[in-house]
Formats: structure tokens, sequence, C-alpha cells
């Protein structure tokens, strides 16, 4: 059984494709996917995916790129919302110093004030660290948050093993089966299994072998587990068995839908 671990799936589907799509992740073997909000435009929207499918679940948060407007107002309503709902984890949080926007403080005042409240509420986050890595780590090490997962990790092993210490995970997706992709692999292949999580990130972050133009999704993710458990040398069911095992450390309060 596989779980995607970071899918915007309310960015992809239909009512009516989703109901055509949870018959589908059966026959795959996709046992969750987990959902993490960007803004406060969408909170309820992934509050009210998770309600109608139980192969989904949550996390709530602000993303650095979707920060137009977001104010003390709306920590407050995050807040609220976080307490009331009880979500996987705090996300999807983090830094971006990927983009051209001058807007880096703003980046890490509104990250700072969603590590502290996923203190508060004692949850793991789902973070967003592209170019911004040892940015993150800093502001980690200054509020002990609850684990979680580096998303769309691609930074070095050193950095890898910082975030390992601290009780993280690392997200893997597609963009490690490109052929120029070769420190994906490299890290792939090198890091403890016990320390990866698999994800889509769809529908972005399409994998090599989709179509130019292609949405990726969550249908992906065996074909990326193949992937991964090639490099490793494993085979695929040992391997799904790991990283499904890392995802439920990852999140303690993610439900099993099968056991």
């Amino acid at each position: 059984m596989w779980i995607d671990s970071h899918c915007h799936l309310d960015f992809i589907y239909s009512k009516e494709d989703l109901a055509v799509l949870s018959g589908r992740l059966k026959v795959q073997l996709i046992e969750k996917i987990i959902v993490p909000s960007v803004s406060p435009k969408n909170l309820d929207r992934v509050i009210n995916l998770a309600s109608n499918h139980n192969w989904c679940d949550y996390a709530l948060g602000f993303h650095p790129l979707f920060l137009e407007n977001v104010g003390d107002a709306d920590l407050e309503i995050l807040d609220n919302c976080i307490g009331q709902n009880k979500p996987l984890a705090i996300g999807e949080i983090g830094l971006d110093m990927f983009s051209n926007d001058q807007n880096f403080n703003l980046q890490e005042t509104i990250f700072v004030a969603q590590l502290k409240l996923a203190k508060k509420h004692d949850l793991p986050v789902i973070m967003h660290v592209r170019g911004a890595i040892d940015q993150v780590l800093k502001n980690l090490r200054r509020y002990n948050v609850k684990g979680g997962v580096a998303h769309a990790f691609n930074g070095s092993t050193q950095q890898a093993s910082q975030f390992i210490d601290m009780g993280f995970k690392l997200g893997f997706g597609g963009a490690m089966t490109y052929a120029r992709a070769t420190h994906l692999q490299f890290l792939a292949k090198t890091l403890p299994l016990e320390s990866i999580l698999l994800e889509t990130d769809a529908p972005d972050i399409a994998p090599e072998w989709l179509e130019k133009g292609e949405k990726n999704s969550p249908e992906q993710l065996p074909k990326i587990g193949q992937f991964l458990a090639k490099i490793k040398g494993l085979k695929v069911s040992e391997l799904a068995a790991i990283v499904k095992d890392n995802t439920y450390q990852a999140f303690p309060n993610l439900v099993k839908l099968y056991t």
C-alpha cells in the first residue's frame, strides 16, 4: 500500500472526478493522500475534501508563495481552524528563496508564526524549503516542533542529516525520475530509507514519463515508488512497507484506513 504524503488534490479534481478517482486509487493500492492547504482561501476546501473521502487527510497552513494580503487576522483564523478541526499537521509552510519576490521578511515572519502554532497544537509540520534550507533549519533550531517532513528535498547530505537528527523525514517525488537529476538520485540512493517519504506534489513536479503539459496526479505514486525501489536495490513491496511506516511515524495522527 502507498501513501502520497503531499498532494494538492483540491487543485486537480472536480467532485465528480473524485468519485471516479476513489476506485482507481484502490486498484493501485494507494491507501491515503495527504492534502496540505496553501492559503486562507482553501482552508475549508481541504477540510471538506477529507471529510467526504476517507482516503484523504489534510494539513492546514499558509505556503510562502501565497502570502499576499496574509496578516495577523488570517493567522488567528488559522489558529482557530486548527483547534476546531485537528488537522494531521501544519502545512504547507516554509520559506522560498528561489523566486524573485522581495518578500522574504514576510515569509519568515509567517513561517515563525506557524511554527509557534505547531508547538501550541503539538503537531508536525509540512515544510516548503526551496532555496532556503539553511534558513529553515535555523528557525527549526529556535522552535522545537514535533517533527514532520521537508517536502521536495533537494539539499546536501549534510543538510539532510540535520533534518534527520531533528526527527524530520525528507520528501522525494517525481523530480528524481529525470535522467539529469543525478544529485537527487544520489540522495535517494544513499540516505537511509527510514528517513524518506514519497510524494507527488500533484499537480506540480510531474515525473519524467508524463507528456509535456500532462498534469501530475497521485496515480503516479506507485511508479515513483518503483523508481525508488530500483535505486535502492529493493523489492517494491519491501520499499512500500518501509515508506508507509515512515509516513505514519512522521504523522502520528494519520488514521490507518486498512490494517
